[in-house]
């Protein structure tokens, strides 16, 4: 199927859904009347080639709960005006080209579940504003070119691993520096964590030992160096969760 987005459809003006997902061949622009569309709550253009930016005004969709535009060409920013989904619970930018900095106030959608902007060219830190959002689970910033401006506090914010709800993060595969913040407790449970391929030093967090469950955890290809920490919740990974650092020793590695 080939062909691109009409502008008649902003006609519907109480259209709640538009799904065009894996049709291919759909490119050209979003068309900016789409956020005339008052009872648009599903949004999905998964899988096309479409180009442009995502409309200035998205954030006028007040009832979208549903934003994926995954796997396409699009490019620019990512719309200030994103912060006004307030319904919003799954955001999915995936593999486009959109590049700029995330928005800093992204935490003000607290409804949202799923944040996924992975294999972009998204630049700046991360906001620590996230860590407001109680119902995240999911969080997908890999494969950017994502760092921090501020060296001393270290790229990861503390606040992020300190969200009690959020199971799944993965910041591999940026510019991340600084340590990893030394803030697990009990409650901390991660079915994946996966930090690998970024610039983090200093040592494994201590606390991460006193973790409930760590599932899926990759530290490879860092700086990272000191003891592993020894720990129940360390005990299904191998090696290649922490190979590739600058001294690292102890179970699974080499004995100190």
């Amino acid at each position: 199927m080939t062909g691109s987005l009409s502008p008649s459809v902003c006609k519907l003006d109480r259209l709640t859904t538009l799904i065009v997902a894996d049709w291919k061949g759909i490119s050209g622009d979003i068309p900016a009347c789409i956020t005339t569309l008052p009872h648009l709550r599903i949004l999905d253009l998964v899988g096309n080639q479409i180009s442009g930016m995502i409309p200035a005004n998205i954030g006028q969709l007040s009832r979208l709960t549903v934003l994926n535009v995954a796997d396409n060409l699009i490019t620019g920013s990512i719309p200030a005006s994103i912060v006004n989904l307030q319904s919003l619970m799954h955001l999915d930018l995936s593999n486009n080209r959109l590049s700029g900095p995330l928005p800093s106030d992204l935490g003000k959608l607290t409804m949202m579940s799923r944040a996924l902007l992975s294999r972009n060219q998204l630049t700046g830190s991360i906001p620590s504003s996230l860590a407001n959002i109680y119902r995240l689970a999911d969080l997908d910033l890999s494969m950017n070119q994502i760092s921090d401006s501020n060296q001393i506090s270290g790229s990861i914010p503390a606040s992020l691993f300190s969200n009690s709800g959020l199971s799944i993060i993965n910041l591999s595969r940026n510019n991340l520096d600084g340590f990893i913040p030394d803030v697990f407790g009990p409650k901390s449970y991660f079915t994946a964590l996966d930090l690998s391929y970024n610039n983090l030093k200093g040592a494994v967090p201590k606390s991460m030992s006193n973790a409930k469950y760590i599932g899926h955890m990759d530290l490879s290809h860092n700086h990272l160096c000191g003891s592993i920490p020894a720990s129940s919740a360390f005990d299904h990974l191998d090696a290649s969760s922490f190979t590739a650092n600058d001294c690292l020793c102890g179970m699974p590695l080499r004995t100190c």
